[in-house]
């Protein structure tokens, strides 16, 4: 029985799931992607939180979990408030 061959999306998630640094270079040599940035912006959308560093002068991507920060503006822009949904 033949196992599944992961998707372009998958391989770039198994990736940035060590909790390293990812170069672009590197996703686009093991995926081969054209644009490792549009993928990268795809899952972003998909609700993934992906941060982009600098590393050794090259871009490198980093899956990580939002700050409180960054949850807090998204409830304030969902719902208007600070601090409660409105009903």
């Amino acid at each position: 029985m033949a196992r599944k061959a992961l998707t372009k999306k998958e391989k770039v998630l198994r990736l940035l799931n060590t909790g390293k640094n990812v170069t672009w270079q590197t996703i686009r040599d093991k995926t081969d992607l054209k644009s490792p940035r549009a993928m990268i912006d795809t899952l972003r959308n998909e609700g993934n939180c992906i941060y982009v560093n600098k590393y050794k002068g090259q871009t490198a991507y980093r899956l990580g979990e939002p700050s409180r920060g960054v949850i807090a503006a998204g409830l304030k822009a969902l719902s208007g408030s600070d601090y409660s949904y409105a009903n």
